[in-house]
């Protein structure tokens, strides 16, 4: 029988609810590797990837299987969770019975059962960089509405490495990264949510916490929060 897929908005919800000074970075990445699993339909494992110095690791999965995906590319130095955790962005793999970039990874990945995957590269720090990879057991599984909904947990998972990392500023400079980055998460979660209930594309969601904004003579990300805090209270 089929598995049903955690609501986004529920999700986001308890994204929200962790508080990630009070807890270790590899637990928060758990926590957001665990959760981007459970909203999707189609079966996928989850890994995030860090890269630090030029030496790549998995901090968190949800399977050994998507460990082994990702220690492939790190043995041969290349892949699509590398290149998206260099270059920031998304990198799609839909098929990977057609992918001839990387075949010895895809034949790997196909003898393991998969079908396709994707890596949403995290926004770049001074140090580290990462991914947030996701492998799927059927060809094709990452529509456009998918890879937004999985852009949310990337924003968070970049939250918490760059509160990680700003142990390593000084106070002034860490306090402003924080807040921008948490300020970007927030807004990601409040559009993740508005897109679980108004069925609307994440454009759509923005214009709507715009006209909020502007009615209401608030801040974007203060539109956001209070979406999101009652998005919490309500579950």
């Amino acid at each position: 029988m089929p598995r049903t897929p955690m609501d986004p908005a529920d999700a986001f919800a308890e994204l929200g609810r962790i508080r990630l000074g009070e807890m270790r970075l590899d637990d928060v990445l758990q926590r957001v590797a665990e959760l981007a699993k459970r909203v999707l339909s189609p079966p996928v494992e989850v890994s995030v990837t860090l890269v630090r110095s030029r030496t790549a690791h998995t901090a968190a999965f949800t399977d050994d299987l998507a460990l082994d995906m990702d220690e492939r590319q790190y043995a041969h130095r290349r892949g699509p969770c590398l290149e998206a955790a260099a270059s920031g962005g998304i990198l799609s793999v839909p098929n990977l019975a057609a992918e001839d970039r990387w075949p010895e990874w895809a034949d790997l990945g196909q003898k393991s059962g998969l079908g396709s995957s994707v890596s949403i590269g995290l926004p770049i720090q001074e140090a580290v960089v990462g991914a947030l990879n996701v492998y799927a057991h059927t060809p094709h599984a990452f529509d456009d509405d998918t890879i937004t909904v999985l852009q949310t947990f990337a924003a968070y998972a970049a939250v918490a490495l760059a509160n990680a990392h700003l142990y390593d500023s000084t106070a002034t400079l860490a306090r402003q990264m924080q807040e921008a980055m948490a300020s970007r998460a927030v807004i990601e979660q409040a559009k993740g949510i508005i897109m679980a209930e108004r069925r609307c594309t994440a454009e759509e969601a923005f214009a709507v916490l715009s006209k909020v904004s502007q009615g209401s003579n608030r801040k974007v990300r203060d539109v956001a929060r209070a979406l999101v805090d009652r998005a919490a209270r309500d579950t």
